[in-house]
This record gives C-alpha cells, structure tokens and sequence, in this order.
C-alpha cells in the first residue's frame, strides 16, 4: 500500500503526538500537500498550541509563517538573522500604505506635494503613500487636505501593511 505525501506528513505528526510532547519540532509538514490538507495542518498547530504545545516549525510558505507563528525566526544562507515575536516584527520593519483613488486621472503629481514621496499609478487614477506607523505624526491628515486644496477629487481610500514576505524579502536582499 502506497500512501499520498499529505498522508505521510499526516501519520508523521501522528506518531510525534503519541508521546504527548510539550515541544514538537515539524520540519516543513505542508511541503507537497494540498491547499485543503495545508489548512487542516495549521488547524492543528493552532490547537496543539492552544493546548500549550510549544511547536517550532519549518517551512518556505511565508504566508503559513504570518498564519500561525507567534515568533518568526529568519535564516538566510545559513544565518540566523532575527527572532523577534511577529507582531513586533512586522510593526518594527513594516510600513502601511495608503492608496487614494481618483475621480479622474492626474498626470502628475504637483510639486506642493512632492514632500510626501507619493507615486502616481501608470492609469494616473491612484496615488499611492507610505508612511510609518510608528511615528507620532502619519502625515496622512495634511496630505488630504493638501490633495483637496490642488484641487484633487477623491473616490476612496484604502489602506494595507507590509506582508511578513515583504518583510523577509528585504532582510534577505540586505
């Protein structure tokens, strides 16, 4: 009887649960298994964890990282480079950005604004923002009423933080 990789990775955590550890160590458990099998596998991390369960974890999918690690360690080329709790992390290398939708296409950015380092989307119906959340002031408020006073037509604005991928990709690029 031949068994499915996800079957496998499932009767490998089986038997590492038999001895009711207090710390499991998993090395890459979702590697070439299906999405469905992928969330049922973070499903019982997050209980083994409710249940006290220390589970350090392997794994290439960052986005299963940002799902379920409290802690994020980073290694690169053989180094560890950082571990540090993941809100924390993310709020420390992070940024957010803020994306202010047009009523109508701009051309350019007047030079008034060009003091918030803003970015004008090819279609010129977006202007795209970073800005620190960490500091006192976003700038967010002025940068409104500056786009108002250029006469600028808003349609909506939406906001949206650095993924935990952004962030390991500029460690490593470093």
């Amino acid at each position: 009887m031949t068994l499915s990789g996800g079957m496998k990775r499932r009767i490998m955590i089986a038997k590492a649960l038999s001895h009711e550890p207090r710390i499991l160590f998993l090395d890459e458990p979702t590697a070439g298994v299906d999405v469905e099998l992928r969330k049922d596998m973070w499903e019982v991390v997050a209980k083994l964890r409710e249940s006290g369960v220390t589970v350090i974890l392997t794994t290439h999918y960052i986005e299963e990282a940002e799902e379920i690690a409290d802690r994020i360690g980073v290694i690169n080329k053989g180094e560890l480079l950082l571990i540090e709790g993941k809100n924390e992390l993310m709020q420390r290398m992070g940024s957010k950005n803020l994306t202010i939708e047009l009523q109508s296409p701009a051309t350019e950015i007047p030079s008034s604004l060009s003091h918030y380092n803003l970015t004008l989307s090819d279609d010129g119906l977006q202007l795209y923002y970073q800005y620190d959340v960490r500091a006192q002031k976003t700038g967010i408020v002025d940068l409104l009423s500056e786009l108002r006073k250029a006469s600028f037509r808003l349609r909506d604005l939406q906001t949206s933080q650095s993924s935990l991928e952004e962030i390991f990709v500029n460690l490593v690029r470093d």
